[in-house]
């Protein structure tokens, strides 16, 4: 079963009465911990072949973090809100998100009833937050990170905008859509510019996205443009699996996704549309797939199975077909326990050199399936815990 970002722990809270108005302020602590132990036939080994790997891997079932968020009642419907998130890695105590304090999101702005929410920061693309957890088996399972796809190079998951403004609307009768744009912030490049290292030029990005929900049915599309992707801090991922594109001026992806619940059942669906253009004209299209189901047995016990084909074509080529299986356990409303087991088969070349497998939406989970490798097949026991 997969838990939405938890927000249950009040560390302050206090009330501001008024003559006309009742104003609140509170602050909330919050966090996620998921580790456990994973094992992998091949994975790239020191001679650049490839072996069985047994590790400890965290962040699976959603990335260990902890977090603040805040809101200030200014009366008439008016609220100040703030969002400050660090991610980090529960396996070693590191920082996550090249090492940014608060990586994961640092946002503050005003929200106001029957309009929405103008907030400005770290904030996550319309992909990541209409699409990737509302119709992705990597959103929707305990799979999580290992079924999202590639290098999450779709902006599924993993995809915040740096110095950037936003709206979203309010809720008006199951419709919700925003957008959002990330400034250059370099003088004469408000657009970007393709001058500088070492991503050949700086990032500018927006993302804007629509979704639906009546009753047991809901949808959701979302477009988001980065130009430069490697100029960001930190990078935006463009390789997939042992494929490089080399400097990419422009990473374009769109997509659209569908779920429905069927009482103990929910099936989901999605595609999504990638394209990345390099600076001397050549372009490669990544095209996503995928489909499942979701069962619960019992409110604590569900399982899950998903199928995404992955395809990329232009300057480069490649295919990628993976299957995703996940049991999973709730002792509580804050602790579970899952089982996954996870196959992927890769097939195509590049210049004579074959396409390998990679599962996970980094390569710090496992990487490429390494030389004479060209599949990858994945078990894995974890906790999950929230606070």
């Amino acid at each position: 079963m997969k838990h939405s970002d938890p927000r249950i722990v009040t560390i302050v809270t206090a009330s501001l009465f008024a003559t006309a108005a009742h104003a609140q302020s509170s602050v909330t602590l919050y966090g996620m911990i998921d580790n456990g132990i994973s094992y992998v036939n091949n994975a790239v080994n020191a001679k650049g072949g490839h072996s069985s790997l047994i590790k400890e891997d965290e962040g699976v079932d959603g990335g260990s973090r902890w977090g603040i968020t805040g809101v200030e009642d200014l009366g008439g419907g008016l609220r100040t809100v703030f969002v400050l998130e660090n991610g980090f890695q529960a396996n070693n105590g590191t920082l996550s998100q090249g090492g940014a304090e608060f990586g994961r999101q640092a946002y503050v702005g005003l929200e106001k009833d029957g309009i929405g929410a103008l907030t400005f920061g770290r904030q996550y693309s319309f992909s990541d937050e209409y699409l990737g957890h509302s119709y992705a088996t990597g959103g929707l399972t305990s799979a999580g990170n290992y079924a999202f796809h590639i290098d999450t190079i779709d902006q599924l998951t993993e995809s915040r905008i740096n110095n950037s403004v936003k709206f979203e609307s309010a809720d008006f009768s199951g419709l919700k859509f925003g957008g959002v744009f990330g400034f250059s912030n370099e003088a004469g490049a408000f657009g970007g510019d393709p001058t500088t290292a070492p991503g050949g030029g700086s990032t500018r990005d927006y993302s804007f996205g629509i979704k639906y929900r009546n009753g047991p049915f809901s949808a959701g599309f979302a477009y988001t443009d980065i130009s430069f992707p490697l100029s960001a801090t930190p990078a935006f991922k463009i390789t997939i699996a042992n494929i490089n594109p080399g400097v990419v001026s422009d990473l374009r992806t769109y997509g659209v996704g569908a779920r429905y619940n069927l009482g103990s059942f929910t099936a989901y669906g999605l595609w999504t549309n990638t394209r990345l253009a390099s600076a001397n004209g050549m372009a490669s299209t990544f095209n996503a797939f995928e489909g499942g189901g979701l069962y619960h047995f019992t409110p604590a016990l569900t399982a899950a199975l998903g199928y995404t084909r992955s395809q990329l074509r232009g300057s480069q080529d490649g295919t990628w077909n993976q299957i995703n299986s996940s049991l999973d356990y709730s002792f509580s409303k804050r602790t579970d326990v899952y089982l996954l087991a996870i196959y992927q088969k890769a097939s195509g070349s590049n210049d004579g050199v074959p396409v390998q497998a990679q599962i996970g939406k980094t390569t710090t989970y496992f990487g490429p399936s390494g030389t004479g490798a060209s599949n990858q097949l994945v078990f894995r026991l974890g906790v999950h815990h929230t606070f």
